[in-house]
């Protein structure tokens, strides 16, 4: 499923979603998807309302050979010894590469319940000091000292230490100016939810690090059938589109925000950009709707403006994961393609 060094991740089930006495089953199962069809890693969601992501991780490890679990990680949870803690830990036992999916901030009512009142600016600067605490941990076998706005350590030393082949991943949301400057400032992978391919600004290299968009995909041999499967999946839903403007209505997300914009432009009736599933809250990223051709098309431009990540969507079955390296593949073609003609 990858194109050139892109890194391809699934995203696991949410424990709200499933029945309990099924969940770690269904976790297994998509894991095990995943891993089939050539994936890097796979997304695991953190928030207070769903299980524990590092235990979600372990579950993952455990049934899979080489999939990396990309384990959301937000400063309010836990230290950030923990987290370093928990990579060494999960590398010491499975030899396995963990990636880090840094989150400044959340569901609103999930961080006044946790009384982080924190701006919006400030949680990047907070989440900065601490994925840099993390990475010298992780980085070294010498004691780490650190003195920042939001944290302090002093001689703390991670054992067992990680072997440097392990180190992990990092991605951190680079939807907003703040985003994108800590994702910079720390070497992480900046994520964000792509904009129609044709909006989308141009990665220059030598200004930016490694960048990632969020973004689901429905593709079949034709454009009609991917389009009656994605209305199938996704009907109207008059409840879920009064929790979006619910949702709208208190959320300072820079990526929200930026979605919802797209929502509310009109589309050609041949754009292959669908925000239904985001409209009524199905889920939070826009998706990618055609036959292979036109998919592969769209996610070569993305790769062509310099994004080499992708993160799926959680997905609802293998053979969706089936078709969707049919049209990586595809894309993997075109590019080829593309540098022969230019050799």
């Amino acid at each position: 499923m990858v194109a050139r060094q892109n890194s391809v991740f699934s995203t696991c089930p949410q424990s709200k979603n499933e029945i309990p006495q099924d969940y770690l089953n269904r976790v297994r199962t998509v894991a095990q998807w995943s891993e089939r069809f050539g994936c890097r890693g796979i997304l695991v969601y953190a928030d207070n309302g769903i299980v524990d992501p590092w235990l979600v991780t372990q579950e993952i490890l455990q049934h899979t050979t080489e999939l990396c679990p990309l384990v959301s990680v937000q400063p309010v949870y836990m230290h950030p010894y923990t987290v370093a803690k928990m990579v060494a830990s999960l590398g010491h036992l499975y030899n396995r590469q963990i990636y880090l999916n840094m989150i400044a901030g959340g569901f609103r009512n999930d961080l006044i319940a946790l009384n982080d009142n924190t701006l919006h600016d400030d949680r990047y600067l907070r989440l900065t000091e601490y994925t840099e605490i993390i990475r010298q941990l992780l980085s070294s076998d010498r004691s780490v000292t650190f003195e920042g706005r939001y944290y302090n350590v002093h001689n703390l030393k991670m054992t067992p230490p990680l072997s440097a082949e392990l180190f992990p991943g990092i991605m951190m949301s680079g939807s907003s100016p703040a985003g994108a400057v800590a994702a910079a400032e720390v070497g992480a992978i900046a994520v964000k939810y792509p904009e129609r391919v044709g909006d989308e600004p141009m990665i220059e290299p030598e200004l930016a690090g490694p960048s990632g968009v969020r973004i689901g995909i429905i593709t079949r041999n034709t454009t009609a059938e991917a389009w009656q499967v994605a209305h199938e999946r996704f009907p109207a839903d008059r409840r879920g589109q009064m929790l979006h403007r619910l949702a709208m209505q208190v959320s300072d997300s820079c990526w929200h925000q930026q979605l919802s914009k797209m929502a509310n432009e009109s589309a050609a009736k041949d754009n292959p950009n669908w925000l239904g599933p985001f409209e009524n809250y199905r889920t939070f990223c826009p998706y990618l709707v055609g036959s292979y051709e036109r998919v592969a098309q769209e996610l070569r431009r993305y790769i062509d403006i310099g994004h080499d990540t992708f993160i799926l969507d959680i997905p609802s079955s293998e053979n969706e994961l089936m078709h969707i390296n049919i049209a990586f593949r595809q894309a993997t073609q075109l590019l080829a393609a593309t540098v022969s003609a230019s050799c």
